[in-house]
């Protein structure tokens, strides 16, 4: 079985359309369903000690979640403020509240070693512990959203193994060209996700073309996430990757079908 910790962001989505808040995030929303999709995982971050982070910490015991090293303190969880445009989730504001607050100690690196792969994120501003992230030993993962700055890769890149980017907007020959270079500077597995275009992967030298899987959308918040952990557990437990990527495909379909990156809405 996969061992996989999601490091690093987290919030509250608050959909102002349906006045629900949903738990969130990358690296909270790759912890929880890479759990679901057959890996033992945990979650490192820092919540709030308000109704939000409270929800939160609830949800993640109710998934079965390690949650032996998220930090509570005093002040807001991190929130974004989500509206829905023919389903496609459109983020209109929030607040990073204590999120940014996360540090390491020692301990917190040996329980990193007990996993096979740390995932985090663009949005949970720990850059500068990436080098020390790649000294446990153990795979970096890494969602970069739409961040594509050179001056940005070459800080991070480096100490990462496997990186994810959102793409929707650029040609397939730029997208290779991308992935390639991207590789040329550490990672051996570079994804890029372009909604309902499919996706593209670049794993150690070869490419592979993924079409979306047809599905209702509800909400599209949360799919490339799935992608991200269905691969990621797939990657793990040594499945083949066209499979990999179909069921990665799959997956992110099935959570376009509610609201939430995966459930647990409460007014807010």
């Amino acid at each position: 079985m996969a061992k996989i910790i999601g490091v690093g962001d987290n919030v509250v989505d608050k959909y102002l359309d349906l006045g629900l808040m949903f738990p969130g995030g990358n690296a909270l929303n790759v912890a929880v369903l890479s759990h679901r999709y057959g890996a033992d995982a945990a979650y490192m971050g820092v919540l709030g000690e308000d109704r939000a982070g409270r929800h939160i910490y609830e949800t993640l015991q109710k998934e079965g979640i390690d949650v032996s090293h998220v930090k509570i303190t005093e002040g807001p969880n991190a929130y974004s403020e989500v509206t829905l445009v023919d389903g496609d989730r459109v983020f209109v504001g929030g607040d990073p509240g204590v999120s940014t607050q996360l540090s390491f100690t020692e301990d917190d690196f040996e329980y990193m070693k007990k996993f096979d792969l740390i995932h985090t994120s663009v949005y949970s501003y720990i850059e500068d512990e990436l080098k020390n992230l790649k000294e446990t030993g153990k795979i970096v993962s890494f969602d970069f959203s739409d961040s594509y700055e050179q001056s940005y890769l070459n800080k991070t890149l480096p100490y990462v193994d496997f990186a994810f980017f959102s793409g929707s907007g650029k040609s397939l020959e730029e997208i290779k060209d991308f992935q390639k270079k991207v590789s040329e500077q550490g990672p051996s597995l570079v994804l890029i996700t372009r909604g309902s275009k499919g996706a593209i992967l670049y794993y150690n030298g070869k490419y592979y073309l993924q079409d979306s899987v047809p599905t209702k959308v509800v909400d599209t918040l949360g799919a490339g996430d799935a992608f991200i952990a269905s691969l990621i557990v797939s990657i793990l437990d040594g499945k083949e990757v066209t499979f990999a990527m179909q069921k990665a495909a799959e997956d992110a379909a099935k959570t376009c079908t509610y609201y939430g990156a995966f459930g647990y809405g409460i007014e807010f």
